[in-house]
């Protein structure tokens, strides 16, 4: 059975904000929160998604040096600070 939630003390901006999102997607400001709450309640929370990182197996012996030059292979060469 559906619930209903109401939020109390909303300032102003943080409402208008909300309503000019609703506006630009064509919706209202209920549809945009209700939206918001369904992804919100799909997500794990941070706790949870801690603990499952934790658990996951693998090579976990990687060297902050290759992480670091896996990044810099991805951004490719840095810039010529002289131009």
């Amino acid at each position: 059975m559906p619930k209903t939630i109401q939020i109390r003390d909303v300032d102003d901006e943080v409402y208008n904000v909300l309503a000019a999102r609703a506006s630009e997607a064509g919706i209202s400001v209920p549809e945009l929160l209700r939206a918001e709450a369904t992804r919100m309640a799909a997500r794990p929370s941070a706790k949870e998604w801690l603990e499952r990182t934790r658990r996951r197996t693998g090579s976990t012996d990687v060297s902050r040096h290759e992480v670091i030059a896996a990044l810099d292979e991805h951004r490719g060469p840095w810039p010529d600070a002289r131009s």
